[in-house]
């Protein structure tokens, strides 16, 4: 049972050629609220992209994250890490 989601959202940044994927970890079960969540949490780093890009949609559900996951990486329920730009590998060991 997932205790929260890594999401990740296409944004689209002033100087950048095309939409960036930019990752949040977002401690929430419900995976359509995490994916909202996780929305309205880049809008603050830009533009988000309005449709796919190169097969990637503009928000996806990468991988539920455990309780446990959650813990030790010191997300609590109902909170919102903003993880950036580069691949989170550390989310998703495990």
């Amino acid at each position: 049972m997932a205790g929260g989601w890594l999401i990740g959202v296409l944004v689209q940044i002033a100087g950048e050629p095309a939409p960036l994927r930019h990752y949040y970890a977002v401690g929430h079960e419900d995976q359509a609220k995490s994916e909202w969540t996780a929305l309205d949490w880049a809008g603050r780093a830009g533009r988000v992209a309005t449709s796919p890009l190169s097969g990637q949609e503009p928000v996806e559900a990468i991988r539920p994250l455990s309780l446990a996951k959650m813990k030790i990486l010191g997300l609590a329920s109902g909170e919102v890490r903003e993880l950036g730009w580069r691949h989170p590998r550390r989310w998703l060991t495990g």
